[in-house]
């Protein structure tokens, strides 16, 4: 499964962002757009549980908008946490006959899987109002399966950031750049004829890589083409891909590029590559999500000082966003738990949680002015902006044999055009026969 962390770290840091663009914006369609679910004090003497994935300071923020959602509705609510393996917590629960209200899963495949199984609960007319009124159909989609909308993403990653170390791009005389075009083409050359390696790859840990392609896919081939290559409805093998492994391969290719060359950068996993960049100083830019931050201050990096972000750089015709996240799910009929999922997607529960730190909403009622941080307001801002054009992780929508395991699939076979930059044309046959395998 595909590390999905956030950045916690953002806690009491005064953060500041480059390039990252716009002030900002009153929410999309006004605060009032939304209202506030569900009413007060409606719940009293109502148990709800909840599990999720979330230790330390990610339960102990989540705990808190559990409390806001007691202090509106009178529900106590009980939180359990399920580790990493969240199906290997659920699955003896939910076949016991004892599963918790609700659930929130670290990814959408999931949610088909356990709607198959018959083990959720479809959303209540009065979720899914929060739904229409806070996200783009593409999330509301996103959480469905069958025909019935039984998930609603509360929690984001956002992986479409390139963080840099600012003296190393002082002393190179670049600035952060906004095309694809330009960082291959002067950013990095300047880099490193600076005698500092543009970029320290996290090759050895393969989701890193499909992180990359997703971005360079998403801007390049566009939203329709990236939710046809999710679902496997183009081939691998077809020309969008084409274009999108050549510009990736206009990293890999060079090897003055990487640190360590392409041999270092496949053994060199996350974070090491943040630590290389911020801790050994020895390369200027990782190309990685917002959780970078955490790695980057155990590094000895004061973020928004000398570890600084800018968005990925546009390769075609849209800036992309590309998010990873949790999803909300009710396991029980309960009428606390659709409650607390009808509190979670509203844009009043994604305002409590946004004032705390390590956490981004794709709500898009959200105003980012919630956010403790300038980073964090400044990708909120980010997401909104990219309204109908946001997509989620690729290989988190694939089946895992093909998206999300090491050794094997997508994640093996970046590796491998990282190993052979030049044989883009096998990788993409190889790609396609693993697909279709998986797929299957």
């Amino acid at each position: 499964m595909k590390i999905l962390k956030t950045a916690a770290v953002l806690s009491g840091l005064c953060l500041a962002v480059a390039a990252c663009g716009g002030a900002a914006q009153e929410p999309a369609g006004g605060p009032a757009a939304s209202g506030s679910a569900p009413a007060a004090k409606s719940l009293e003497g109502v148990t709800v549980e909840v599990a999720a994935k979330w230790t330390g300071e990610e339960q102990a923020n989540f705990e808190q908008v559990l409390k806001a959602f007691t202090e509106k509705t009178g529900a106590k609510v009980t939180y359990a946490s399920t580790g990493e393996d969240t199906g290997a917590y659920l699955g003896p629960r939910i076949q016991g006959n004892n599963p918790p209200d609700i659930a929130i899963l670290p990814q959408p495949g999931l949610v088909q899987q356990y709607a198959d199984a018959k083990a959720l609960k479809p959303l209540t007319a009065e979720v899914q109002k929060q739904i229409d009124a806070n996200y783009t159909p593409y999330w509301k989609n996103l959480g469905s399966a069958n025909g019935q909308v039984y998930g609603v993403l509360v929690k984001a990653a956002h992986k479409s950031t390139v963080w840099y170390r600012v003296p190393a791009f002082e002393e190179a005389g670049v600035q952060p750049p906004a095309t694809w075009d330009d960082l291959i083409g002067k950013t990095a050359p300047a880099l490193s004829d600076s005698g500092t390696a543009p970029f320290a790859l996290c090759g050895a840990s393969g989701w890193t890589l499909t992180d990359l392609f997703e971005n360079v896919y998403l801007s390049s081939a566009g939203p329709e083409n990236y939710d046809k290559l999710a679902k496997h409805e183009i081939p691998w093998t077809d020309p969008s891909v084409t274009t999108a492994l050549e510009k990736i391969t206009q990293i890999f290719g060079k090897q003055e590029f990487m640190l360590g060359g392409s041999s270092g950068a496949l053994q060199t996993d996350f974070p090491t590559c943040v630590t290389q960049v911020y801790g050994q100083k020895k390369a200027a830019m990782v190309i990685e999500a917002d959780f970078v931050a955490a790695s980057a201050v155990q590094s000895g990096a004061k973020v928004g000082e000398d570890a600084k972000i800018f968005p990925f750089p546009k390769v075609g015709a849209i800036d992309p966003v590309v998010l990873g996240g949790d999803i909300a799910v009710a396991l029980k009929d309960s009428k606390g738990g659709m409650a607390l999922l009808e509190y979670l997607a509203s844009a009043e529960g994604g305002s409590v949680w946004a004032k705390l730190p390590g956490y981004l909403s794709p709500n898009r009622n959200v105003s980012p002015d919630n956010y403790p941080s300038e980073l964090t307001r400044q990708l909120a801002q980010t997401i909104i902006q990219a309204g109908e054009s946001v997509r989620y992780d690729m290989s988190d929508l694939a089946p895992s044999a093909f998206g999300g395991t090491d050794g094997k699939g997508e994640w093996k076979l970046l590796q491998d055009l990282l190993r052979s930059p030049a044989d883009i044309k096998g990788i993409q046959a190889k790609l396609e026969a693993e697909a279709a395998k998986a797929y299957k």
